[in-house]
């Protein structure tokens, strides 16, 4: 049976199988075993994903796609979510468990995605999933790199962070107008900072928001002594700054406020 995707949320469908597996085949599946699907659409990354050693559920807000999956996946219509994955209380479904998260991406929800993953890193040891291309080099981005920014930093003090690879345009119904990147994480081993976490994520967030001036310029909203101001690492912009040293400078601060 064919049907035509339609567009929705900013979604283009999959149409190609051989990178539908690839993308299946990313997760490791050690550690869990539940994986939720994103977005699923019409099935084409889910089919490989049942093959898999793990059970599978999908989250779908579109009910076109949903109605599609009951008639043509008969083993998955009791692990189908029809919610809102960012508003939806996932632990009505996992309870606690550890589960990983895969699926090609609306774009334009990808980044409170990412947000809401990091927020329950607990239960999801991996993730992997597809984005805008742009998007998911900067996630996966080091220090020094010009795209390194509040992603990068916030989801790589949790996880390891691999680009994996790109996809192009025609291979979606419709296309795209830009090449998409398959990316993947994996929960560190040690995911709990040795600092507070919400002025953590306050430190990076305001630290970018002025990327060209330095840190002492940037975070003077703080209101910093000037002792801590002297501190060398207050010289340099927030796209010098490694993970480890952010967390060494939310350190700094916590201790002066």
């Amino acid at each position: 049976m064919t049907v035509k995707a339609k567009k929705h949320l900013g979604q283009h469908f999959l149409n190609d199988e051989s990178i539908a597996e690839k993308i299946a085949d990313s997760l490791s599946l050690k550690g869990y075993d539940h994986v939720l699907e994103i977005g699923p659409g019409m099935g084409v990354l889910t089919k490989y994903l049942l093959k898999k050693d793990t059970t599978t559920h999908v989250i779908e807000i579109d009910s076109e796609s949903v109605e599609y999956l009951k008639a043509n996946y008969l083993n998955l219509a009791d692990r189908i979510i029809e919610k809102d994955f960012l508003k939806y209380d996932l632990n009505q479904v996992f309870n606690g468990q550890s589960f990983a998260i895969i699926g090609n991406f609306p774009y334009n929800i990808s980044s409170q995605i990412l947000f809401k993953t990091l927020e329950m890193r607990n239960q999801i040891p991996e993730f992997s999933g597809m984005f805008q291309k742009e998007v998911a080099l900067r996630i996966c981005s080091k220090e020094g790199s010009k795209v390194y920014g509040i992603l990068s930093v916030l989801t790589q003090a949790f996880y390891d962070a691999e680009y994996l690879f790109t996809v192009p345009p025609n291979v979606f119904n419709p296309p795209p107008k830009v090449d998409s990147g398959v990316l993947l994480l994996k929960r560190k081993e040690n995911h709990s900072l040795p600092c507070d976490e919400a002025l953590f994520f306050k430190v990076v967030k305001i630290g970018f928001q002025q990327r060209r001036k330095t840190l002492r310029n940037s975070l003077k909203t703080f209101n910093l002594s000037d002792n801590l101001k002297a501190n060398v690492i207050f010289d340099q912009r927030p796209e010098q700054l490694s993970v480890s040293q952010f967390i060494e400078l939310t350190q700094l601060i916590e201790e002066d406020v």
